[in-house]
């Protein structure tokens, strides 16, 4: 496992977990978000996105997190040897990200490209302005599609992760303690 992909939907840890088996493998780390924000929240045209994550993916070892199939996914997964797909229950994703969420507001935590999250677009009921709505709403899609991909065979080359809990997560990166690269005492 040396070029892995995390997914799963808005709060369920991608994040966290990719810069958790970063350090662990001693390989790089691409949060997509980070990519695709631009300042004011306005997104980094298709093709510059797409060069970006092709440059970091020619790697031999790295880690990804994000979704954004339909614009990285034919870039990304080709050259993965893992997938790692958070499914966390609704209920834990929606308590996670509430608390995240407000916690940025409060701190005024500055985001990708000085982004911040709003009170505003927390409240709004577009999924689209708002990451709580957004979650809420596409926690199932996320499952069908991940399920569908793990069975799909033109993904065969793949290693499909299943990680429903946050102590699934934890295993995931204790079990990496042993492989070449990685670093002992996470």
């Amino acid at each position: 496992m040396q070029r892995i992909s995390i997914v799963g939907n808005s709060g369920s840890g991608k994040t966290t977990l990719a810069v958790a088996i970063s350090a662990a493998l001693g390989v790089p780390h691409l949060e997509l978000d980070a990519v695709f924000h631009q300042r004011d929240w306005q997104p980094l045209e298709t093709e510059l996105f797409r060069a970006r994550v092709a440059d970091f993916v020619a790697a031999e070892g790295w880690v990804a997190d994000g979704n954004y199939s339909s614009k990285v996914q034919d870039i990304i997964w080709p050259r993965a040897d893992t997938v790692i797909w958070l499914d966390l229950p609704r209920h834990r994703v929606m308590t996670q990200l509430t608390w995240r969420t407000l916690r940025r507001m409060v701190t005024g935590a500055q985001l990708w490209n000085g982004n911040t999250e709003s009170l505003r677009n927390l409240l709004s009921l577009d999924p689209q302005q708002s990451i709580l709505r957004w979650a809420w709403t596409q926690h199932r899609t996320y499952a069908e599609r991940y399920r569908a991909e793990a069975a799909d065979p033109a993904n065969a080359h793949l290693t499909f992760i299943r990680v429903p809990s946050r102590a699934a997560a934890r295993r995931v990166v204790a079990g990496l303690r042993g492989q070449p690269g990685g670093v002992a005492g996470e």
